[in-house]
């Protein structure tokens, strides 16, 4: 018998496994690149026609990504995208840098030549989408620059909890959109690429906290701003 409080049950008939898997990892993707704004809610009736599957791997892929805590569930049983506060922001930047700061060290030893060169081509690609105006293409230039030097090294605990944090702030990118491309003084990336070259660890971490500081730089007072406006009713 099925628990009727459950907003996830199971069906005894189900798609295969790939097309589950498949429907999980497409919503996985856009959460993490930030493509659905904070406190956006979803149904399992309104995701599975978005993605053309059928009800099941949809109600699978929410149940599983609110176990991962990229999405919430409310008290009346709906599904919705995390709101945001400047707290929570801090938070999960901190844990950002801790975290990747960690991982671009362990990743070092193991960086290259031939490294060096696809993150200056990542890189380009990333300075091609801020001058069309692309911020999908942006974002997900940026996840790759980032993931590309962490796997070098990946570790069966470390990079999770990194795609976790990604998931989690997600719904922040939502919020740069109309910052594309100003919150940044210095090129981070350029910076951790000539480390690289330079064989300069400490260069390295250091390129990449600031690149996670300054990418997130303006997004607290946009955070405080909204949450006024909210409070006014503006």
């Amino acid at each position: 018998m099925s628990d009727r409080s459950d907003p996830f049950p199971t069906e005894e008939t189900s798609p295969a496994g790939t097309l589950q898997e498949r429907v999980y990892r497409e919503l996985r993707e856009e959460i993490m690149l930030g493509r659905f704004r904070p406190g956006e809610a979803m149904t399992i009736r309104g995701l599975a026609e978005k993605l053309g599957t059928s009800m099941m791997p949809a109600r699978e892929a929410l149940r599983r990504l609110v176990a991962e805590r990229a999405l919430d569930l409310l008290p009346n049983r709906r599904i919705a995208v995390p709101h945001m506060t400047p707290e929570t922001f801090r938070e999960l930047t901190e844990a950002r840098v801790a975290l990747e700061v960690l991982a671009a060290r362990r990743a070092f030893p193991e960086t290259d030549s031939a490294l060096a060169d696809q993150l200056d081509v990542i890189n380009d690609e990333q300075d091609v989408a801020i001058a069309k105006g692309d911020w999908a293409g942006y974002q997900e230039r940026n996840r790759a620059f980032h993931f590309a030097l962490y796997e070098r090294a990946p570790g069966r605990v470390l990079m999770p909890l990194i795609e976790s944090l990604w998931l989690q702030i997600g719904p922040f990118l939502y919020l740069t959109r109309e910052s594309l491309g100003t919150t940044y003084l210095e090129d981070r990336h350029v910076e951790a690429i000539a480390a690289i070259r330079d064989r300069d660890e400490d260069a390295l971490a250091l390129a990449v906290e600031q690149d996670i500081r300054d990418g997130m730089g303006g997004l607290p007072a946009l955070l405080t701003q909204r949450e006024a406006r909210t409070a006014t009713g503006r």
